[in-house]
């Protein structure tokens, strides 16, 4: 198995793409260290993963809090032993436009899609460093390369996150630690409410995925998944800084 010996912290792995990506590596051989802040959604994905044979470990985090980023961390360490993989993916969608959106929404968004993400990844590097290898995936979106109508602080924010990624990759493959952006497009997950609500419900917004989207559908959280795997595995061992693109063709339309 592809990811057998290693080990991986998902952050927001207690439903959506992140609890996909969680049990497609523990499949193929990670022990998963399952964060979520809802403790029981974080529970309940490790259970699922060790249903089926793997081994997986739940620790309820607030990636917004410094000291959940730190025990998260140090709670892998003490049942693991190191850390070859993080998929920082949990993430906040605020809409709206720049008069709509107060100053705590977009300090929110910063919080949760910027500065968690900077904060874990400083946090796991110097293990992966001595290692002389690991993964680092942090989740952005497709909304990282391109601009979404009345969607100041997410497409801020997720921009930030693409740009902090290629930062740090230039700064770390010395160290054999690669760092690549999953950028999915649109997602049939409850993440989307937000969109939903600004686009004027979901029939509005199906029709936009219709209209706009080349293959004329959502992704599935499996195909989100296949990707995760990939960066997180050494199919992609010469592959850092990119910012991966997975939404049907959206961006290019």
């Amino acid at each position: 198995m592809i990811l057998e010996g290693r080990v991986a912290i998902v952050t927001g792995a207690g439903s959506g793409i992140g609890q996909a990506g969680a049990r497609l590596m523990a499949r193929t051989g990670a022990a998963i260290v399952v964060a979520d802040r809802d403790r029981e959604a974080g529970q309940a994905t490790a259970r699922l993963i060790e249903e089926a044979g793997g081994r997986a470990q739940a620790v309820a985090t607030d990636v917004g809090d410094d000291m959940a980023q730190d025990h998260l961390v140090k709670s892998t360490l003490d049942a693991f032993g190191r850390i070859d993989v993080l998929h920082s993916h949990a993430g906040v969608q605020v809409e709206g436009t720049l008069e709509q959106v107060d100053p705590d929404g977009m300090d929110a968004s910063w919080r949760i899609n910027v500065r968690a993400h900077f904060g874990l990844a400083r946090l796991v590097m110097p293990h992966m460093r001595r290692q002389g290898k690991g993964s680092i995936i942090v989740t952005s979106s497709n909304s990282g390369i391109l601009y979404d109508h009345e969607m100041i602080a997410y497409a801020t924010s997720k921009h930030a996150a693409v740009a902090m990624v290629k930062q740090i990759a230039i700064d770390y493959g010395q160290h054999g630690v690669r760092v690549n952006a999953l950028c999915p497009g649109w997602v049939d997950t409850p993440f989307n409410d937000a969109f939903t609500r600004q686009m004027g419900g979901r029939e509005a917004l199906q029709r936009y995925v219709d209209e706009k989207i080349p293959m004329r559908r959502f992704a599935s959280v499996d195909e989100i998944a296949d990707a995760i795997l990939f960066l997180a595995s050494d199919r992609s061992s010469f592959m850092t800084g990119q910012a991966m693109v997975i939404d049907g063709g959206e961006c290019i339309a």
